[in-house]
């Protein structure tokens, strides 16, 4: 359901970052990562690219605790009023994800936010970020927080740049030893 103009605009979207896109982007010399909403079956793929990038940096998995959210994104993001992004290389593999996540006292956590080695410093990182911060914000939510390891220091970099500064308190994640928080402002700010 929609206006015309947002069925448009929805198409358009879909033209510029669906499954078909690779080649109409690399036709018009765009040669970068698209980023698009996650589908169900982008999950696997989605829980590869964080599974990897926390072995790169020496971290442990636990697909049974603070990962399980991978298990089903549409559950566990989308469903919840959430969202969870996926940043797709040109050939149509996923290279990066980034998921907002509602919590009950009416704030949201970034969560998944992991991008393999060969997508890093392009801006993709910064672009996933900028995406979560105003999905977080047009949602009208007060804060945006998250979690993360000392060792993340290109991550920790990014958010601090982006205004999210130290949280005070305990980290709920064994693997987190930091925790930041975003002020969104009042809705409507």
């Amino acid at each position: 359901a929609g206006s015309p103009r947002a069925l448009e605009a929805r198409a358009f979207a879909e033209r510029l970052t669906g499954d078909g896109c690779a080649a109409l982007r690399a036709g018009a010399g765009f040669e970068g990562v698209a980023i698009r909403r996650a589908r169900p079956g982008d999950a696997p793929a989605c829980r590869d690219v964080v599974h990897g990038v926390l072995a790169e940096y020496g971290l442990t998995p636990e697909p049974a605790g603070t990962d399980a959210d991978l298990a089903d994104l549409d559950a566990s993001y989308l469903s919840r009023g959430g969202n969870f992004d996926a940043a797709v290389a040109l050939g149509g593999a996923i290279v990066g994800c980034c998921g907002v996540m509602p919590h009950e006292d009416g704030s949201a956590e970034l969560r998944k936010m992991y991008l393999r080695r060969e997508a890093r410093g392009q801006g993709v990182g910064r672009r996933l970020l900028e995406r979560a911060v105003a999905f977080a914000r047009a949602r009208g939510y007060p804060r945006l927080e998250l979690e993360t390891a000392s060792v993340l220091t290109e991550a920790i970099a990014l958010y601090r740049k982006a205004g999210f500064v130290p949280r005070p308190g305990n980290v709920a994640v064994a693997r987190c030893d930091q925790a930041f928080v975003f002020d969104l402002g009042s809705p409507g700010a």
